[in-house]
Parts: structure tokens; C-alpha cells; sequence
């Protein structure tokens, strides 16, 4: 608010009886010489209105002059994932010790169920059904959604719970699957930490997060043919409006088969 208040006192207009023309002036000056994109000019714009929102129920403006704002268009953000060469790389690392062990069984869970990191965490021993191949998921608000695993998880998982038994088979450790060496579950934070250190040691040049995963997971099954309610329901999705930030792939695969596939292309 600091640039609009001293762009009201350059042209001695005060901010409580700014017009919507004076407004639109500011915002296209600060667009022109800021070089703002969409994001940062919406963010701009949303300022103004909580400022005038605030006056008007002070009673110090008689009408709002950003009632009528109208939000640039924000380009669609892509959501960024891993190619299939890389998982394969992580994947197929051979840990050293007990860390790496479990850091790669969770970068395998991620990937083979879109979990959050919130709900992997908090994933317990009897969550997960090893004979059938599924995981019972908590999401937001605690709704539960079932998710399946397949073999190469289960294999993975089955490693990392028997060094699990061997280092805490009398019981001294909390419920959750996923434990550092006290027993104790996991933190967000560490979950983070052991993932980058994998992905250096993996040989991956980008800083990896946990939320790139469940876009991997995501994106890798829609290119794979997957139907989009479906991966809306692994996601754990309320509405499916969400899950459509990954129909882009959609379209650039469709682009690329056709360059592939046309004789012409």
C-alpha cells in the first residue's frame, strides 16, 4: 500500500476520495514501469480492495471504487513433475543404511500413491494391507480414501518393514510406518531433508520436495491413459476442477503422438 499512498500524494488526490479511473491510472503506471505479470498485478489488486474494504466499514468512503475490479488473467499454472528417467534413478539406488532405505521406500509410496506429505507421515502400520496391495489414506478433514500399490511398492515397503522389526521388534517405537532411529515419527522436515539427500546421491540436478511426487503420480498416470476422475479419487480430490490443472498434459501428449504418428509430421 506504501506505493499507492505516496502515488495519491504525488497528485494531491487523498485515498478516501479516489475515483476507479484514478485507481486504473496507478495500476497501469506501476504495470508499465514495474513490468508486473498477471500474478503480481492481481496481488496489487487485491490489496486495493481489502484497503477500501477496511474504509468503507470505517465509514470513511461513501462507495468502494474497486467494486468493480476485474482480475487479469492468470496463465495456467503447470504443475512440474518428474520424467520417468528420473524416478527410475531414484528408484533404483541402492541405499546404505537404514536412511536411505527408508527415504527411498517413502520417494516409492509417494509415487505409487499421490499421497501428501501430511498423510504419509502420519501413515500407520495397520493402515496398509500388504496381502491385497492397498493403503487406507487420511486426507483433509480426516476423509478417508483407499488407494492401490503396486507390486514394486509392496516389495520396496516389505524391505524397509523388516529392517524396521529388526531395529525395533520389542516395541520401542510410535505406530507410525515411517520412524528415525529413536523410534520416533518422522517430521515433515526430516522427510523433506532425506529426500533431497537421495536426490543428490541419485544424481538428480533439480532440488527435489515431496509435493513434486504426487504431481509425478498424477501426471504419469494421465499420460499413461488413466481416466481423470479416477486420479481425482486416488488424490483424494474434493472437486475435480483441481485434478483439471493436469489436462495440459493431455494436450501436449495428444500434440506430440500427432507429430509422432501423422505421416506428414
Amino acid at each position: 500500500m506504501k506505493g499507492f499512498l505516496e502515488f495519491c500524494a504525488s497528485a494531491g488526490v487523498s485515498p478516501a476520495s479516489a475515483e476507479p479511473a484514478f485507481l486504473d491510472d496507478y495500476l497501469w503506471k506501476r504495470k508499465l514501469e514495474g513490468g508486473l505479470a498477471p500474478a503480481s498485478l492481481f496481488r496489487k489488486m487485491e490489496s486495493l480492495r481489502a484497503y477500501y474494504r477496511f474504509l468503507a466499514v470505517e465509514g470513511r468512503v461513501a462507495q468502494d471504487p474497486t467494486r468493480n475490479f476485474r482480475a487479469p488473467h492468470l496463465a495456467e499454472r503447470v504443475p512440474e513433475y518428474l520424467s520417468e528417467e528420473e524416478m527410475r534413478r531414484l528408484l533404483s539406488f541402492q541405499p546404505a543404511d537404514f536412511r536411505e532405505l527408508r527415504t527411498r521406500t517413502i520417494i516409492e509410496l509417494f509415487y505409487a500413491c499421490g499421497m501428501r506429505i501430511s498423510e504419509l507421515t502420519g501413515l500407520r502400520l495397520e493402515n496398509v494391507n500388504m496381502e491385497q496391495g492397498y493403503v487406507m489414506v487420511f486426507g483433509k478433514g480426516g476423509k478417508e480414501r483407499i488407494v492401490p500399490i503396486h507390486d514394486r511398492a509392496m516389495v520396496s515397503l516389505g524391505e524397509y518393514l523388516a529392517r524396521r522389526r529388526e531395529m525395533f521388534g520389542g516395541g520401542n517405537a510410535d505406530s507410525e510406518i515411517f520412524v528415525g532411529r529413536g523410534g520416533k515419527k518422522l517430521s515433515r522436515v526430516t522427510v523433506w531433508k532425506d529426500i533431497r539427500h537421495l536426490g543428490r546421491a541419485a544424481g538428480i540436478s533439480r532440488p527435489l520436495h515431496p509435493h513434486i511426487f504426487r504431481h509425478t503420480f498424477a501426471s504419469h498416470l494421465l499420460l499413461g491413459g488413466a481416466d481423470l476422475r479416477a486420479i481425482q479419487e486416488m488424490l483424494g480430490h474434493a472437486s475435480l476442477s483441481t485434478t483439471q490443472i493436469y489436462t495440459h498434459l493431455e494436450r501436449s501428449d495428444i500434440k506430440r503422438k500427432h507429430q509422432k504418428f501423422h505421416p506428414r509430421g
